[in-house]
C-alpha cells in the first residue's frame, strides 16, 4: 500500500510547481506590461506634450509684468516743445497670485497711516461693500430667512443667486449706517479700492498726483515691513501741455486706463488694463508711435505663487516724438488775430448768433498745415462770456461756404463744356415758378441785362453766371417764371467734381473724426443752382483750404497733414532725436482741367483782390505780396437743438486765398458762421482776417530770415574764442 502513497505525493509536487511556474509568468508579464505602459506614457508626456507642459511651467514660474514707459513728446515745426512728461512721485502696490483680501486690508490700512488719499472717488457701491466687510454678522443678519429661501427657490443658476443676494444685502444698508465710516476708514477704502482694481503682479497705481516728499521718504523707508508688502515708490510721468490747442488731444489717467469701449482691442495689443493712452485727436492718431516699448521684467515665483525674484528682461523704449508742420508762434499769433476779430464781431449789432471763427493755412504744395485756428465763445463756470479754442471745428463743422467754390463751378464748367474760356454770358435775374428771384449781388432788377466774362465772374461773384453753368451741365433751359427740371445725374456730377478740390469728402488729414459736411439731396432742380454757388451743401474750414490749395497747386490736390517728422525720443526732453520717419507730400489727385482752364480761374482770383470791381480789392489791393483769392456769403438759417433762435434767418461769411500769387506758400481759409442776422449791414470781418494772416506769415518769414542773416553776418570772433586771446 506504500508505493501508491509515494505516488500521490509525487504527482501533487508536480502540480505545484506548475502552478507556480504559470503564476509567475503571468506576473512577469503583468509586470512587463506594467512598464510597458509607463514607457509608453513617459515618452507621450517628453515627445508628444513636452513642449506644452514646459510652457505651461514656464508661465506659472515667469510672469512677464510690463511696465509703463513715458509717452513721446510733441514738439511744433521749430523744435519747441507743445506737450512734454513732468516727472511726479508716485506711490504703487502689486499683488501676488495668492494675495488674499484680508492682505491687502492690513497693506491699505498701514498705508493710510502714511499718506493722504483723497477720498471723492468712492462710490456708493464702494462703501456699501466695505462696510460689510468690517461688519459682516451685522449685514448679513440684515436679510431674512423667508428672503433668503425665496431667492433659493428661484430657478437661476447659482451664481445669479449669490449675485441677487449680495445685492439685497448692500440694499438693506442704511445711509446712517454708510455716514458712521469715518474719514480714515474713507481713506483706508480710497486706497484699498485701487489695489483692488487691477490684476496679480500688475503695478496698481495708488497715488501719483501730490505725492509730498515727506510721503515719499515716509513710504520709502518702510518699504521693507511686511505690513506693506507689494508697496513700492517710483518714478511717474504726468502729460504737460504748453499750449491750449485743442488738435494735441488728450489722454487717460492711470487710474481710468483704458476705456471699457476699447479694451478688448488694446489688451490684443498688450497693454494693460491701467495704461494711459490718447483719447483725441493728435494723441490718439499716433498713439501707437506715442505709447513707445514698455520695459519688460520676469517674476520669479515658487509653488505657492510668491515672488521669489524679479529679472530684467528689456528695458524698454520712451515713446517716439511727433514734429508738427504747425509753427507755435505762427500760431500764437493767428489766434489772437481771430480772438480780436471775434470779440469785436460779438459786440456788434444782429450778432447774437455769431460764436465761432475759423482759420486754417496750409502749405499748398506739400500739404502742410502750419496753423489751424478755430474759436468759440462760451460761458465760463460763472456764466460770464469766455473764449475756447475750437480748433477741431476746423475738420469736424461744415458749413455753407458761399461763394468761395465758385471757382471749383467755373473749372466744372470747362471740364464739362459748359463755359468755354473767355466765353460771355448775361448776368440777368433769373425767376423760376414757385421760387423767390435769383440774381446776383450787384444786380436785382429783373430783365436788367449785364455782359459778364468768366473772368469778370469770379472777380464780382456773379451768381448768375455759375446758375447758366450749373443749368448747361444738367442740359436744362431757363424760361421766365417756368419750373426747371433738373435730372438727379447733374447733381452727382456737380458733386463729383467738387471732390476733386477735397469738397464734400474727407481731406485725409492725419486726425481722427473728420467730417465730410453735409450733401444737401438731388430735388428739386432749382437746389442745383444754390450748389453751384455754394449754398446747399456743407462744407468744412479744412475741406475749403484743401480745395483753395488745389487751385493754388496748379490742380494738385494735397493731403493735408499736421506731423512732418516722428523722431525717435528726445534724451533731454529739449534737443529733437535723430529722424526715424519724414512725412512726405502725397498727392490725392488731379482734376480734369487743362493748364490753361486753372490758370484763367487763378487769374479771376486775382482779380478779386486787385481788380477795380473785386469784393476784396479793399483788403488786399496794397499789399507787398502778390495774392490771390475769393470772398463768400451765404444765406443760411440758424440750428441748434433747444436754442432759441432756432430758424432764425443769418449770414455766413468765408474766404479762400493764397499767396505770392506767382508761388504759393500759403493758401488760407476763413469762416465765420452766423455772422449776424442783418444781411444790408455784414462785417468785412473774413477779408480783414484773411488780410492779416498773410501779413503776419510773410512778417514772420522776414524776421526770421532776418535773423539768419545777422548770425551768417556775425564775426568769427564775435561767437568763438580762440585760444591765446
Amino acid at each position: 500500500m506504500k508505493p501508491p502513497q509515494k505516488r500521490r505525493v509525487s504527482l501533487a509536487r508536480v502540480k505545484l510547481q506548475s502552478n507556480t511556474v504559470f503564476r509567475m509568468n503571468v506576473l512577469f508579464f503583468t509586470i512587463f506590461l506594467l512598464f510597458s505602459l509607463l514607457i509608453l506614457r513617459l515618452g507621450y508626456l517628453q515627445i508628444v506634450k513636452g513642449e506644452d507642459y514646459a510652457r505651461a511651467i514656464a508661465r506659472t514660474e515667469e510672469v512677464p509684468v510690463n511696465t509703463s514707459v513715458p509717452r513721446g513728446s510733441i514738439f511744433d515745426s521749430e523744435g519747441r516743445i507743445q506737450v512734454s512728461n513732468m516727472p511726479v512721485n508716485a506711490i504703487t502696490y502689486t499683488a501676488m497670485q495668492t494675495t488674499k483680501s484680508e492682505e491687502k486690508m492690513i497693506v491699505a490700512k498701514e498705508l493710510a497711516k502714511l499718506i493722504e488719499k483723497d477720498v471723492d472717488k468712492v462710490t456708493l457701491r464702494d462703501k456699501q461693500d466695505f462696510y460689510i466687510q468690517l461688519n459682516t454678522e451685522t449685514a448679513t443678519s440684515k436679510v431674512t430667512e423667508e428672503e433668503k429661501a425665496a431667492i433659493v427657490a428661484e430657478d437661476i443658476p447659482e451664481k445669479e443667486k449669490q449675485r441677487k443676494l449680495d445685492t439685497l444685502v448692500r440694499d438693506k444698508i442704511s445711509d446712517k449706517e454708510l455716514a458712521s465710516l469715518s474719514n480714515e476708514e474713507l481713506e483706508v477704502l480710497a486706497i484699498y479700492r485701487e489695489m483692488t482694481s487691477g490684476y496679480a503682479l500688475t503695478p496698481q497705481m495708488i497715488k501719483n498726483e501730490g505725492v509730498t516728499d515727506e510721503e515719499f521718504a515716509r513710504v520709502s523707508e518702510r518699504l521693507t515691513d511686511p505690513k506693506l508688502t507689494g508697496v513700492n515708490t517710483v518714478t511717474d510721468w504726468k502729460r504737460i501741455k504748453s499750449s491750449d490747442l485743442t488738435i494735441l488731444g488728450s489722454t487717460t489717467t492711470p487710474e481710468v486706463g483704458i476705456p471699457a469701449t476699447k479694451l478688448d482691442y488694446y489688451l490684443a495689443r498688450d497693454y494693460s488694463r491701467n495704461d494711459r493712452i490718447g483719447t483725441s485727436f493728435l494723441e490718439q492718431q499716433y498713439e501707437e508711435v506715442l505709447q513707445g516699448q514698455k520695459s519688460v521684467v520676469k517674476n520669479i515665483t515658487d509653488g505657492r505663487g510668491s515672488v521669489i525674484e524679479t529679472i530684467p528682461v528689456d528695458e524698454g523704449k520712451a515713446g517716439k516724438d511727433l514734429v508738427l508742420s504747425i509753427d507755435s508762434e505762427l500760431q500764437s499769433e493767428l489766434e489772437k488775430i481771430v480772438e480780436d476779430k471775434l470779440w469785436q464781431l460779438k459786440s456788434l449789432p444782429n450778432s447774437k448768433l455769431v460764436k465761432d471763427a475759423y482759420l486754417v493755412m496750409m502749405d499748398p504744395q506739400t500739404g502742410e498745415v502750419l496753423s489751424m485756428v478755430g474759436k468759440r465763445l462760451g460761458e465760463d463756470n460763472n456764466g460770464e462770456l469766455a473764449m475756447y479754442d475750437y480748433a477741431f471745428g476746423a475738420f469736424t463743422a461744415s458749413h455753407e461756404m458761399g461763394s468761395t467754390v465758385k471757382g471749383a463751378t467755373l473749372l466744372t464748367g470747362y471740364s464739362q463744356n459748359a463755359v468755354e474760356l473767355g466765353e460771355v454770358q448775361i448776368d440777368e435775374p433769373l425767376k423760376f415758378a414757385g421760387t423767390a428771384q435769383k440774381n446776383s449781388i450787384f444786380n436785382t432788377r429783373l430783365f436788367n441785362r449785364i455782359p459778364m466774362s468768366d473772368l469778370m465772374a469770379i472777380e464780382r461773384s456773379s451768381n448768375v453766371y455759375m446758375f447758366k453753368i450749373a443749368m448747361k451741365i444738367a442740359g436744362a433751359q431757363y424760361q421766365y417764371n417756368r419750373g426747371l427740371y433738373v435730372a438727379p445725374e447733374s447733381f452727382a456730377l456737380m458733386r463729383n467734381s467738387f471732390a476733386q478740390f477735397g469738397l464734400g469728402v474727407k481731406t485725409g488729414i492725419d486726425l481722427p473724426n473728420e467730417a465730410t459736411g453735409y450733401m444737401g439731396g438731388t430735388s428739386p432742380g432749382a437746389k442745383l443752382l444754390d450748389l453751384a454757388i455754394g449754398q446747399f451743401d456743407t462744407y468744412t474750414p479744412l475741406q475749403l483750404a484743401q480745395y483753395i490749395s488745389t487751385i493754388a497747386n496748379d490742380g494738385y490736390r494735397m493731403e493735408p497733414h499736421v506731423v512732418k517728422e516722428i523722431r525717435e525720443a528726445s534724451r533731454d526732453g529739449e534737443t529733437l532725436g535723430p529722424i526715424q520717419t519724414i512725412i512726405k507730400p502725397k498727392i490725392l489727385n488731379r482734376i480734369n482741367n487743362t493748364q490753361e482752364e486753372i490758370e484763367q480761374v487763378q487769374k479771376g482770383m486775382h482779380n478779386v483782390y486787385t481788380g477795380s470791381s473785386g469784393s476784396a480789392r479793399a483788403q488786399f489791393s496794397n499789399t507787398p505780396y502778390t495774392a490771390a483769392g475769393k470772398t463768400g456769403t451765404a444765406e443760411v438759417y440758424f440750428y441748434e437743438k433747444d436754442h432759441e433762435m432756432n430758424g432764425e434767418y443769418a449770414i455766413n461769411i468765408a474766404h479762400v486765398g493764397y499767396a505770392p500769387f506767382e508761388n504759393p506758400e500759403i493758401a488760407y481759409a476763413v469762416v465765420i458762421p452766423y455772422v449776424t442776422t442783418d444781411p444790408r449791414n455784414v462785417p468785412k470781418a473774413n477779408n480783414e482776417i484773411a488780410r492779416a494772416a498773410a501779413d503776419k506769415y510773410f512778417e514772420l518769414k522776414n524776421t526770421e530770415a532776418q535773423e539768419a542773416s545777422n548770425l551768417i553776418k556775425k564775426p568769427y570772433s564775435d561767437s568763438v574764442k580762440v585760444e591765446g586771446e
